[in-house]
Formats: structure tokens, C-alpha cells, sequence
């Protein structure tokens, strides 16, 4: 049922990002009068398809008037993506045979490149107002909340104690930049090349000096940066093992079995190593320390809710929501730009951290949830967007690139460099999809 779940959600959002962002050279292109011969979501590769309003006899029979329509749309059976076939255009499609005959004044090669740079720059003009548009309708409803980093400590994994960081650390800026959303403390380390962390470690403040050649190590690890939660009762859970003992709201562990325990972290550590036992605790209660016994269960819990850090949430009114979803995009495109760019530094080792639909579809929650569902449209779309942008032929960044140098130049590329580049583009992205799927399975091994 999870899988189905997750399925369901990965297929409806490819879908919907698909289609915004073809309806965006689609829109650009009849604008201009450019002829569209098909609009696909998913590719009918080999002429199979799962529909199309002009070779499904079902439909035609209901709407024969489809057969006269200019452009032809329909859903392909290989769900990699989606296309929007243009005439006179050199695209996947590779129809070589279409750019012999004689220019039509319909076909994408007879515009002036202003134009057919705008059609090529639509499909990631659209991705990213259709995050805009997420985000807003995220800040209308739901606000903004998150974890600030102001006042809060981190608990490290092994690679971040490696890195000099230690439990109880407040992180107080990278280099000049200092960070305030706890959540993205692991990004900004990466994205920024951090060559410096100033933390604050009980009374001192620290300067920890970051290795560069770690940073490939910081983009593949699993929550570098947890936050450390003191081991602060905030309730007992009723009928838990431990309801009807003497346990209060702020009572706070420092001991456990005799073990000194700060964190959550530690405490879960310790319990987890007596299942199903009765165990000494020392408690502080207000200025007294006390000790107490607790019922540990056979899942190594004591059945306590913790007190958890106060988040920072920002709501706003009406139209406030837009300029804070534009802000939010902007930053979040801000974020991927920096991205690309170490995944254009093979000694970040940021290519091991390039995922396909199986890391994309452990994203998204087991049961549906709407604010993650529109959250994660927008981020998609953010990056579908940037990642069409990358200069690689058969890419809108790698027609672009071609439109710029004849704006430049005032000098077309012959349809024959076209071609070549096409093909060296389609084997690129093949190569990238080998490269997502592998990274992907080989994080399932491991």
C-alpha cells in the first residue's frame, strides 16, 4: 500500500510538472504562429502510445473533428519525461527529413531568434512560475514555519564530529554567511564551499576549519547536523509502561543506569540497551535532583513525549503570500544554481548525490499529505527547470546556448552541427539517466 501511495504521488507529479513545462514552448510557439505537430506526455517510443486524438479509433470515432486539429496530443507509454514536437525545429524527435523540404513561414527556423529563443525558454519560464505559484498558495494556507538555527544545538553524525563539530555546538555562521533555517545547515555547508564554521561550544566560540576535499562526503551523508533535543519531558503518554509514576513536565534526565545522558540521543542509546527492564534515572525538578525508577518497553521507549523546540512560523494575509512565495523561489533556484555548479566539479563527488524517480519517489510521504504533495511540486519544478537550463544539446539550456551565439554573431549553426549535437546531447543524458539510476540502486544496496 506504501508503494501504491508513493507511485500514485510520483506519477501525478511528473505528470502535472510535464505538462506545465511543454505548455510553456507550446504557449511560446503558437504565440508566435510556430505550427506544433504534438504535444505527448511521456514519449510513444516505437509509434506505441497509450492515447492520441488522432491514432486512438476510440476517440476519433467520438470526436472526429481531432483529425483536423493542427497538433496532436496524446500520453506515450515511457514515462521519461514528455515532449512538444515543433516543425522546422531540430529536436529528439530527430525528423532530419522535415528540415530537407523548403521552409514554411510556420516553422520554427524561419523566426527571428528572439523569438525562438522565447520558445525555448518557456518550458523553464513555466516551471518556475508554476513555483511561484505553489509557494504562494503554500504561504496563503500554511505559512512559513521551520527550525531556527539561532539558539539551537546540533547533534553530529560521525562525518560531522570527523569535521571537528561536537554535540551541544550552535553553529553561529560558515565563513561570512550566517545561517538561519537549522534545517538546510547541511546544504549551506555544501553549497556555499564552506572553508570555515564559527560555533559556539558552551562559553568559547570556535572556529572549526573545513576540509574541501570532504565536501563530496557532505552531500552523500545522512543528516550530518540532527538537532540536539535535551532529554526534557514535556507529558506521559497515557497507558504508556510508565503512566501513574511520579514523572512531571519539565522533569529532565541526567542519568541513566548511571550513565550521563544531555540529549535525546544519548537517552534513546541507553534504553535501547535494557528492553523490557526497570532502570535507576536521575531527574532534575526545578533546583532538585531526584532518582526514580522507569519501565523501559520491549521496543527499548519509556512511553514520555519530549519537549521539542518552538518553531518559527510566519503567517501572512491575502496577497502577502506572493512576493513571499516569489522570495521563496528565488532562493530555492539560488540554491540548485549552486548545485550545478558542484555537479560540474567532479572532485566534489556532488554526481554521487544525483537521483532518479526511485530517490524521488522516497521522498514524497507513505499517506497523502497536501501541503508535502504542493511543497514538493514546486521544489520539482524548481528543478526541472534548472536542470534544463544545463548547456547540453537536446536540453532547452543547450538550444539556448546556440540562439545566444547567433544573437551574437548574427551566424546560424548548419543544420548538420544541429544533428551531430543532438545526438552527442541524447547520449549526455543518457548517460546521466545510467548515472541516477545507479547511484539509486546502489543506496538501496548499501
Amino acid at each position: 500500500m506504501v508503494f501504491l501511495m508513493k507511485f500514485v504521488q510520483v506519477l501525478l507529479a511528473l505528470s502535472i510538472l510535464i505538462i506545465v513545462h511543454e505548455f510553456g514552448h507550446f504557449t511560446f510557439a503558437k504565440l508566435f504562429s510556430i505550427r506544433v505537430e504534438k504535444f505527448f506526455l511521456f514519449f510513444d517510443a516505437g509509434g506505441t502510445f497509450l492515447f492520441s486524438t488522432k491514432r486512438s479509433k476510440w476517440f476519433t470515432s467520438i470526436c472526429p473533428k481531432a483529425l483536423d486539429w493542427q497538433t496532436e496530443y496524446g500520453i506515450g507509454w515511457l514515462p521519461f519525461g514528455g515532449y512538444c514536437k515543433i516543425s522546422g525545429m531540430i529536436d529528439e524527435s530527430m525528423d532530419i527529413a522535415q528540415m530537407k523540404r523548403k521552409p514554411e513561414a510556420w516553422e520554427f527556423r524561419t523566426h527571428n531568434p528572439w523569438q525562438r529563443l522565447l520558445v525555448m525558454g518557456g518550458g523553464v519560464l513555466y516551471n518556475f512560475i508554476f513555483a511561484i505559484i505553489a509557494f504562494s498558495i503554500i504561504m496563503a494556507i500554511w505559512g512559513q514555519s521551520y527550525i531556527p538555527n539561532k539558539g539551537n544545538k546540533i547533534y553530529p553524525n560521525a562525518l560531522a564530529e570527523e569535521m571537528g563539530f561536537r554535540a551541544g555546538d550552535e553553529i553561529l555562521a560558515f565563513d561570512n554567511y550566517v545561517p538561519g533555517n537549522f534545517g538546510m545547515l547541511q546544504a549551506d555547508l555544501a553549497r556555499r564551499n564552506v572553508r570555515q564554521a564559527k560555533v559556539l561550544r558552551g562559553n568559547d566560540t570556535i572556529t572549526l576549519y573545513i576540509d574541501g576535499a570532504m565536501l563530496g562526503e557532505v552531500l552523500n551523508s545522512q543528516t550530518m547536523f540532527d538537532l540536539a533535543i535535551p532529554f526534557c519531558i514535556d507529558s506521559v503518554a497515557t497507558g504508556g509502561v510508565n503512566a501513574g509514576r511520579d514523572l512531571r513536565h519539565g522533569d529532565r534526565f541526567v542519568a541513566i543506569s548511571g550513565r550521563e545522558v544531555e540529549y535525546l540521543q544519548d537517552a534513546r542509546k541507553v534504553f535501547a540497551e535494557y528492553p523490557g527492564q526497570e532502570i535507576d534515572v536521575d531527574i532534575v525538578r526545578d533546583a532538585d535532583t531526584l532518582t526514580s525508577k522507569v519501565q523501559v518497553d520491549s521496543a527499548g521507549r519509556i512511553g514520555v513525549y519530549m519537549q521539542l523546540p518552538e518553531l518559527a512560523s510566519i503567517k501572512y494575509k491575502g496577497l502577502q503570500a506572493i512576493p513571499a512565495g516569489i522570495k521563496f523561489t528565488g532562493s530555492t533556484i539560488a540554491g540548485y544554481l549552486r548545485d550545478l555548479r558542484l555537479l560540474a566539479t567532479p572532485s566534489s563527488g556532488a554526481y554521487k548525490s544525483v537521483g532518479s524517480f526511485i530517490a524521488i519517489g522516497q521522498v514524497f510521504p507513505s499517506v497523502w499529505d497536501w501541503y508535502q504533495f504542493v511543497f514538493l511540486l514546486g521544489l520539482f519544478s524548481i528543478m526541472l527547470g534548472v536542470m534544463n537550463l544545463l548547456p547540453i544539446p537536446g536540453l532547452d539550456g543547450g538550444h539556448i546556448v546556440f540562439l545566444l551565439f547567433e544573437i551574437i554573431t548574427g551566424r546560424k549553426p548548419s543544420d548538420r552541427f544541429m544533428v551531430i549535437a543532438q545526438i552527442v546531447g541524447m547520449f549526455l543524458l543518457l548517460g546521466l539517466m545510467l548515472l541516477a539510476f545507479g547511484n539509486d540502486i546502489g543506496r538501496l544496496i548499501h
